[in-house]
């Protein structure tokens, strides 16, 4: 593993720049990438390009009132995940991947959710945002911990509108959510915001060798994905990326974009931006909605405005053409 992944964590010191190979599509002179070979995303069984832009809606049905219910079964197991070329952590996921599903709703949708515990260990689902106590997935409220083979369902209303995550949230917190137990949740308003290029960004990272300090930073989990295929996006057309950063055992994470600004809505309950700037700055839990245009073709890098988390997988590419 210290072979393959360059890292300054406890005793490992940073590997020299001249002995950071870069991987196929990075740009010549930008940030290196893992040492030789690629992720197996088959043998993972998710791809994190096709976690970028794949949003679960649910089963839907009309209740008695005319509201729409959705519907949707989670299930949390243990999967082991190769991270960085050659280097598996034995992570936690819903559904069998990290980030769990994205779940998506419109505000005042009625939502349901069958929580399924395939895992050797209690795990919940805590979801951000407006619901009763009893849906809350903390210990000693509602169905509280769910036990190995276990299940229970949360129910509530979707509210408010905007970009919202889910997590476990047993205790100790740090394991359950480093291990990989988190997903997106976003509710859209009833009247809808601009068509766009939508696609979600997970910042997330793993302690590799259980030291309480990350090896691997990614957006989606896979450090480089986004550099070695980057993202193919359309010159002038709106592109919306809901950014959540669920980072374990570093305070703070970012993400900078090059050769443009975007407008920032933090947590996506306005259609109103807050600034347009070119990085942002979230603790764990934080989260919000980027909106950009993109007026020249060509690459262009996006990454943590921290050096180290760049340099061990959190960077990737737009590629913006006509």
């Amino acid at each position: 593993m210290h072979a393959a992944i360059p890292h300054s964590h406890g005793s490992a010191a940073a590997a020299p720049e001249h002995e950071q190979h870069p991987s196929s599509g990075h740009v010549p002179g930008a940030h290196a990438g893992f040492r030789g070979g690629e992720v197996d995303h088959r043998a993972n069984g998710f791809d994190p390009h096709v976690i970028l832009r794949d949003f679960d809606e649910g089963r839907t049905s009309r209740l008695p009132d005319g509201r729409t219910l959705r519907e949707w079964t989670i299930a949390a197991a243990e999967h082991e995940i190769e991270v960085a070329p050659g280097v598996t952590f034995a992570a936690w996921a819903y559904n069998g991947r990290i980030p769990g599903p994205t779940l998506r709703a419109t505000e005042g949708d009625r939502l349901r959710i069958r929580f399924v515990n395939g895992g050797r260990h209690p795990h919940t689902i805590h979801f951000h945002g407006i619901h009763p106590s009893a849906a809350d997935g903390v210990a000693g409220l509602g169905a509280g911990e769910i036990p190995p083979g276990g299940e229970t369902v949360y129910e509530f209303d979707a509210a408010p509108y905007g970009l919202h995550l889910y997590h476990c949230h047993v205790r100790p917190l740090a394991e359950h959510i480093a291990k990989g137990l988190y997903g997106t949740f976003i509710i859209d308003p009833k009247e809808p915001r601009e068509q766009a290029d939508e696609m979600v960004m997970v910042m997330n990272g793993f302690d590799t060798n259980f030291d309480r300090a990350n090896e691997v930073y990614a957006a989606n989990t896979i450090g480089f994905a986004y550099s070695d295929r980057p993202i193919r996006i359309k010159r002038n057309e709106l592109v919306r990326v809901y950014l959540v950063n669920v980072l374990e055992y570093d305070l703070i994470n970012s993400f900078h974009l090059h050769g443009n600004f975007f407008d920032y809505i933090p947590t996506g309950t306005s259609k109103q931006r807050s600034e347009s700037t070119d990085t942002v700055m979230l603790c764990q839990g934080q989260r919000g909605i980027l909106e950009m245009r993109f007026p020249y073709t060509g690459k262009y890098m996006f990454h943590a405005h921290q050096s180290e988390f760049t340099e061990l997988g959190w960077m990737g590419f737009f590629e913006v053409t006509d």
